[in-house]
């Protein structure tokens, strides 16, 4: 137990200071590829696309795990240490969401509307090609927000429980979802690990908004967060990624719009205004969290020894 609440902070410093490599051999860019390479719908029959979606999963998320099992299993305490930090954080990415906001806020600043839409084209999913300026910055912080709890708090999450099987079963489900849990043409197939994913992030969701709610307590903004949470924490689709982004929009006085779907939070500031304060809730739930999670395994850890 103490050796993982080692693993736990040495794997968010080597996300500070490392960040995530531009590889093709870096551990998700394999399973990304290996998704789409089962992943596509048109290569089976409508019939038996869900039961590949679910042998497809199961088998993804297994192949995936192999290596972070063997580590967490078979190695020596000392290889442990020394490889285990490096597979946690090939499961999280902290400064990946802050670089690629602030690589979108930098193309609005530096090369206009279009440049903007251009960058948060590669964050989400949405049509970015006619998105007003409040717009780009609100699909960048949605982003942001939302994957507190996908890319940071998850992981970390089912690590605590699992240990590294535990982080890789999950970001191989989430990269899953990201990539096949969509109602179109990838509907039957992606149904499986989209379900999956909603049932991983379930308790994680609700613990980052605890979280969040006691941080903007400590700011003098708990009624507002609150009350934003009360009221939209489901205009977005899914039952999860609501919760933060309503949290934050509301403790930071800002509205997260995806036009045509959803709207959550009072514009009290534009997003270039509070921009910062996002980032900073986001960082502040990163580190409450994984303080007590760190804190929890060395109590375990010595309640193990007495």
């Amino acid at each position: 137990m103490a050796a993982a609440a080692v693993v736990v902070a040495a794997s968010l410093l080597v996300d500070r200071l490392v960040g995530d490599p531009h590889s093709r051999y870096h551990p998700v860019a394999v399973l990304g590829r290996f998704i789409g390479w089962w992943g596509v719908p048109g290569r089976y029959p409508p019939s038996i696309q869900r039961a590949i979606g679910v042998a497809g999963t199961v088998l993804t998320a297994s192949l995936f795990a192999v290596p972070f099992i063997l580590v967490q299993f078979a190695a020596p305490w000392y290889l442990y240490l020394l490889l285990a930090p490096f597979l946690l954080k090939a499961c999280l990415a902290w400064r990946a969401l802050e670089e690629h906001t602030a690589a979108v806020v930098r193309a609005l600043e530096d090369g206009g509307i279009d440049a903007g839409r251009l960058e948060v084209g590669m964050m989400v999913s949405r049509d970015t090609a006619r998105l007003e300026r409040e717009h780009v910055l609100s699909a960048a912080y949605e982003s942001t927000t939302e994957n507190l709890v996908d890319s940071i708090v998850s992981p970390l999450f089912y690590f605590g429980i699992f240990g590294l099987a535990g982080a890789a079963v999950f970001r191989a489900v989430n990269t899953l979802d990201a990539m096949l849990g969509y109602r179109d043409e990838r509907l039957r197939i992606g149904w499986f690990p989209a379900r999956a994913d909603d049932v991983a992030n379930f308790i994680p969701a609700r613990l980052t908004g605890l979280i969040l709610l006691a941080y903007f307590a400590a700011k003098g903004r708990f009624a507002p967060a609150y009350a934003t949470l009360r009221r939209d924490r489901k205009k977005r689709p899914g039952f999860n990624g609501g919760i933060p982004m309503a949290v934050i929009a509301g403790g930071v006085g800002v509205r997260l719009e995806k036009p045509g779907i959803y709207t959550i939070g009072d514009p009290e500031r534009t997003l270039a205004e509070a921009g910062d304060e996002i980032v900073r809730a986001v960082r502040a739930a990163t580190v409450i969290f994984a303080l007590a999670e760190i804190a929890a395994l060395f109590l375990l850890g010595f309640m193990s020894y007495t």
